[in-house]
This record gives C-alpha cells, sequence and structure tokens, in this order.
C-alpha cells in the first residue's frame, strides 16, 4: 500500500494510491487517490468516499517526524571506502548514528536551500524506515512490529562543514537537508530489503549511485534494536538507514533524484540561498 500526503491547495491530507506503476515503480497516468480520513500513522486506515486524480494533487513529504530523523553512517562498505579522508575507512562495530532535526524534512518538487556557509554540498540517497509506534528496546526479532513503512530519503551534507566541525550535525542538519518521499510504501518485507531492493541516484540525469539493500552492514532490525537501546522512537520517527557509494556535490539549479523501482523517484532543484 502506497500512503501519500498531499495537498490541493489546502491543509494536508492523507491517502492511498490506487493503479498500477509501471518498473521505475511511478504510477500510470491515470492513478487516483483515495482519500483517508485523518493522519493514519494516528488514526488508521480510514478511507472517505473521495478519490482524485493523482495528477492533480501536490505530493507533500509523506511523514513530518514529530521529535527526530535518526541517521545512519558508514552503513555501506563502499561508501566507507569512498569517505575514508573525511570519516576514516573503518567501518564501526556498532550502527553509528546521529540526529537530523525535523526542521530538515522536505517533500517530493521543494528546492534543496544550498547555504551560504557551505561550498561542497553533497547528495546521499538512501532508504528510509517510518516507525509506526511509541517503542523503546525493540529486540531485532520484533522489529517488523514497529515498522509502519518505508520511503526515500536524500541525506544531504555539508561536506566541508562536516570536515572542518568534526562531527555531523550542523552539516546535515541544515533546513531542507531532508527531502522524503514520494510515498510510504507499508509492504515492503524486511526479506526483500535484506535479499536487495535497488537504490539509484541521478544528478541531472547522469546516474551516481548504484546500490542495493542487500549490501547493508547492519540490516533495519539491527539498526532499530541498537536505536531503540537508547532512546525512545514515536510514531512517524523516520531513521535513515546509510547510503551507497557514488555521493558528490550539488549546485544550484541541478535537480537530483533518488529513485527505487519499489518506492518510486525522489525529485528535488537545489536553489541558492537568496
Amino acid at each position: 500500500m502506497r500512503i501519500a500526503r498531499f495537498t490541493t491547495g489546502g491543509d494536508p491530507q492523507y491517502g492511498v494510491i490506487a493503479g498500477e506503476v509501471d518498473q521505475f515503480g511511478q504510477p500510470q497516468e491515470d492513478a487516483q487517490i483515495l482519500v483517508l480520513s485523518g493522519d493514519p500513522l494516528y488514526a488508521g486506515l480510514n478511507p472517505t468516499q473521495q478519490t482524485l486524480p493523482l495528477s492533480e494533487v501536490k505530493l507533500l513529504a509523506p511523514v513530518i517526524p514529530r521529535s527526530k530523523v535518526v541517521a545512519i553512517g558508514k552503513n555501506y562498505a563502499d561508501h566507507i571506502a569512498e569517505m575514508k579522508d573525511v570519516t576514516g575507512g573503518e567501518a564501526p562495530t556498532e550502527p553509528m548514528f546521529f540526529l537530523k532535526p525535523n526542521t530538515s524534512v522536505i517533500g517530493p518538487g521543494d528546492a534543496i536551500v544550498y547555504p551560504a556557509q557551505s561550498e561542497n554540498v553533497h547528495f546521499e540517497g538512501e532508504l528510509a524506515v517510518v516507525i509506526g509506534r511509541i517503542c523503546k528496546d525493540v529486540p531485532a526479532d520484533k522489529a517488523a512490529d514497529v515498522i509502519f513503512g518505508y520511503t526515500l530519503a536524500n541525506d544531504v551534507s555539508a561536506r566541508d562543514l562536516q570536515v572542518a566541525d568534526k562531527q555531523w550535525s550542523r552539516a546535515k542538519g541544515f533546513d531542507t537537508f531532508c527531502p522524503l518521499g514520494p510515498w510510504i510504501e507499508t509492504e515492503l518485507t524486511l526479506d526483500e530489503i535484506k535479499a536487495g531492493i535497488d537504490l539509484k541516484t541521478y544528478l541531472e540525469g547522469d546516474l551516481k549511485q548504484d546500490g542495493t539493500t542487500a549490501d547493508l552492514i547492519f540490516d533495519i532490525p539491527r539498526i532499530i534494536e541498537h536505536v531503540s537501546a537508547a532512546m525512545t522512537l514515536l510514531p512517524g520517527d523516520v531513521i535513515l538507514t546509510g547510503t551507497p557509494a557514488g555521493v558528490g556535490p550539488m549546485q544550484p539549479g541541478d535537480e537530483v533524484e533518488v529513485t527505487s523501482s519499489r518506492l518510486g523517484a525522489l525529485t528535488n532543484t537545489v536553489i541558492k540561498k537568496s
């Protein structure tokens, strides 16, 4: 089930996208959205009788975390190798995580603002997990019970600030530095992710990242177990699972697109801060 958050010009609403998708995970032109009553994370799936053409709505970030975005660093071996001069070339012995503020979240089609403080802003395409209920100390074998679904993310990073600050909060925490979308897929399974779903990033139409979740160093159950041992996770919290190799700089005017055949496409344009 593909759950979207959208607007027709008024307050945000939620809906279920109905219709076939192509080989790239994109809905067909005649796709519809069945409008839901309330936020399904809190109110459950309560369909109304209203349907709208998907082409006539604007998709928003499918979730705005009420508390936090948890991001996992150094979770693909090939990315660790390419970033050895920035973050070191050793793989962590347990999941390494940091926080991005919820004010960094934007949705499909929204602009990534290139901050004046940086001269080296990078894209990082990732699979994101949306938490479905309050949870703490979740054992790995119970992780599926607390997952609402999955979406795509771009862990935008000011690489020069990451090096200068010696930690990552500012470099990865600017407003607009966490695009999410285009929707939440609730029927993707942990077994499918372990077997490998495709994860690609394009910059101005050129393929830059071509990865698979089969290469995750720490799988999602292990990540949820580790993070929830430290902090309570709330409904709508988002966990970014790490990025494969191929990250690189973006410039104002560039279009960046994170895609997966199972999760659609998340497209954003970079603009200069005015």
